[in-house]
């Protein structure tokens, strides 16, 4: 299996400078790439070590045994009727047999634990589910982040252009006399303070693809082009959070639990055998080796254990309670998370609309400046500042749109998504 997703991840390396980078193939990737990963089939194999272990309860159970003993007293058999003579028996003894013994019924236990074992493991891997999807939180955190960084760099790098584009017009009117040459150092102090930004904005984004790159196992750089799907938050769809999936086979595997202390109680119903040789043999008056062989059935019941079992019930009931209180607990977390993100969502669709107005009124008073700059009605100081104004709202424009795709995803994410 690690072959195969070598031999997969190894193309798609070689491209991801180029080629756009989507949210849900970094949350598959996350998860192909954690560590803890491998525990799933861990689980599944110890599970079936153990199932394979219940299965041999009902075979027969074979034990070898030897035996030499002295002892300082014997029966002694004293008849003084004439003609009757009555071997001693030896205080020397012999004995090597096998005993087999084999379980008819076991009251149901053998069954009740491989019902268990498929409990316990459901649990476990409802766990690893947990952990995993925790992991969604992360990659989403680092991918919006190179997000961000994109659409800045995208807005600053448009700007720069346009400001190069006046300080051409600039330099003219410097050579034929109109402008002074103030007015051109302005413009390049606006481009170089821009260029900073731009370094500032690579930096985070390194950052961001690093953290993502340790996260999803792919390498990624600065150049990666990292590409959201706008999709809107699914308000009306019910919780499917893996942690509701584990709730219930916790509680599932606490009810097998009792189940199966119920079967202890059960009485057992088993087979016998003895095959052995020895001196004396079962005849304890024949005093030389012989063999010889015994088999019956046989019944066990512990019919009184001072209610331990039923404590022992009492105690899984309380933990089933347990879990359904924190199962409880957690729903009422995830419902006050919604309703704050459902209200953030609101929120930053009416500023969107807002920013939205406010670039385009920006944009107008802009052109108007640089006509008057021509016109030498303003300084290049005063129309910087407008310029200034119109980055600022498309940068306020673009960081929004993002962050309501943000909050549209973390939504989704905190109510569960497949």
């Amino acid at each position: 299996m690690k072959k195969i997703l070598l031999i997969l991840l190894f193309p798609i390396q070689l491209v991801f400078g180029q080629t756009q980078v989507q949210l849900d193939s970094c949350y598959v990737w996350a998860r192909e790439n954690y560590p803890n990963l491998k525990q799933s089939e861990l689980w599944k194999e110890i599970s079936s070590l153990k199932q394979e272990n219940h299965g041999t309860n009902y075979l027969p159970q074979i034990t070898l045994n030897g035996q030499i003993s002295y002892q300082s007293e014997v029966i002694t058999i004293n008849l003084p009727a004439a003609g009757i003579s009555i071997p001693a028996v030896t205080k020397d003894r012999y004995n090597a047999y096998a005993e087999l013994q084999q379980t008819i019924w076991d009251g149901g236990i053998s069954k009740s634990n491989k019902t268990l074992e498929e409990a316990i493991l459901k649990s476990n891997l409802s766990q690893l589910e947990v952990e995993l999807y925790k992991l969604n939180e992360q990659v989403a955190q680092a991918f919006f982040t190179s997000l961000v960084v994109d659409q800045q760099k995208a807005v600053i790098e448009a700007q720069i252009k346009t400001l190069n584009e006046r300080l051409k017009l600039i330099e003219s009117g410097i050579k034929n006399g109109v402008l002074e040459n103030s007015a051109a150092l302005v413009v390049q102090a606006e481009i170089l303070s821009m260029t900073q930004n731009t370094v500032q904005l690579d930096a985070a984004k390194s950052a961001s693809a690093q953290m993502l790159s340790i996260l999803t196992g792919v390498t990624f750089t600065e150049s990666s082009d990292f590409s959201y799907n706008t999709v809107t938050a699914n308000f009306n769809s019910a919780f499917i959070r893996p942690e509701l999936n584990l709730f219930a086979n916790q509680r599932n595997q606490l009810g097998t639990q009792q189940g199966l202390l119920g079967k202890t109680r059960n009485p057992k119903l088993y087979g016998f055998g003895q095959l052995g040789y020895g001196k004396p043999g079962l005849n304890m008056l024949l005093n030389e080796f012989k063999g010889y062989y015994m088999f019956g059935v046989g019944v066990s019941w512990n019919a009184f254990d001072w209610k331990n079992t039923t404590r022992q019930k009492q105690v899984l009931q309380l933990q089933q309670e347990m879990i359904q209180s924190q199962e409880a607990t957690f729903i009422q977390n995830i419902q006050l998370l919604l309703v704050q993100k459902k209200e953030q969502i609101s929120k930053i669709e009416t500023m969107l609309g807002n920013d939205q107005k406010m670039v385009a009124l920006r944009s107008d008073i802009t052109k108007a400046a640089a006509s008057k700059l021509e016109n030498e009605s303003i300084t290049a100081s005063d129309y910087i500042q407008e310029l200034q104004a119109e980055t600022i709202a498309k940068l306020n424009y673009e960081l929004r749109k993002i962050q309501l795709n943000e909050a549209q995803e973390k939504y989704n994410l905190i109510k569960g998504k497949n």
